[in-house]
């Protein structure tokens, strides 16, 4: 393709905004959709083109770019009446970056190769900040001629990208390194519920862990909210728990054990049931002192 692709946005949310911004900053033309109209209402003042559905997004772009939280919305956006895949041109590249279960990406890809539509699973890992700050990490795949010819998009959105094969092998990546997410936000908050009931001062133990040999990118991200208590989310308990599902989901059908995984699960479960869902997932110390009865 040449020149700058026409790019097509769907789905406006939390991460999906900024990536749309950072497209729209770096000279794409582009066309968005959202369910929510207002969602699009800071773009389309921006000067990017308005569609009415993911049909429309698509039938005016080469590459369409969709962010949506869950397999019915991918479905719906993708091959569903109205969808994408109703108006997308033979050849025209779909990148799904969001995280969906591998069973609804292998269904989309059957109906992207009846239709000649190349097909990305390119889900991300990294916040909304990270989002914003057009430094994800992309984990794609699908055809490989497909990823070669966006990597002047994914520049734009990720700081790293990682082909890993020609299926929905980025979908099986993706929910394994959120399971090892969510499960260092239980072991920490139960690790650091045991350090605070044994009189150890909060803010030096989280120092020492940050300084230790179990420190992580992760914990050393997670630092001052856990010092400051303060869980406003870069990503919910209840989209953790709805990745998680996921990720059962799919062990289950393969009989994979995932004890770990399953009891994890059942923290975040119960951070929903106590109306603590809107939390950071990190927020789960807060439960764990609960169960404890240590008084925050």
């Amino acid at each position: 393709m040449g020149g700058k692709q026409r790019v097509g946005m769907i789905g406006l949310g939390k991460m999906g905004n900024p990536m749309s911004r950072n497209l729209f900053s770096a000279g794409y033309s582009l066309t968005v959709y959202d369910v929510v109209p207002s969602a699009m209402e800071e773009l389309a003042e921006k000067g990017a083109k308005v569609a009415d559905s993911p049909k429309a997004v698509a039938a005016d772009v080469d590459v369409i770019i969709s962010m949506i939280p869950d397999d019915h919305a991918l479905e719906d956006v993708s091959i569903g009446l109205n969808g994408a895949f109703q108006g997308a041109k033979a050849q025209a590249i779909y990148i799904d970056m969001s995280t969906v279960s591998p069973v609804m990406s292998a269904r989309v890809n059957e109906a992207a190769e009846e239709k000649g539509i190349k097909y990305l699973r390119a889900p991300v890992s990294g916040s909304t900040e990270y989002a914003e700050a057009g430094t994800l990490t992309i984990l794609a795949s699908g055809p490989k001629e497909a990823y070669d010819q966006c990597q002047d998009v994914f520049g734009v959105l990720g700081q790293k990208n990682f082909y890993v094969g020609k299926r929905d092998e980025a979908r099986y990546l993706k929910l394994l390194l959120n399971m090892m997410v969510g499960i260092t936000s239980a072991m920490t908050a139960e690790a650091l519920t045991f350090g605070k009931r044994g009189g150890l001062d909060w803010n030096q133990m989280i120092e020492i862990i940050n300084n230790s040999v179990v420190a992580s990118p992760l914990i050393g991200f997670k630092v001052q909210l856990l010092k400051d208590r303060s869980f406003s989310p870069a990503f919910t308990a209840s989209q953790m728990a709805k990745d998680f599902d996921l990720a059962l989901d799919t062990g289950r059908s393969m009989d994979i054990p995932m004890p770990i995984t399953a009891l994890t699960r059942q923290l975040y479960g119960a951070m929903k049931a106590m109306g603590k869902g809107g939390l950071d997932y990190f927020g789960l110390v807060a439960l764990m002192e609960e169960i404890a009865g240590i008084k925050s």
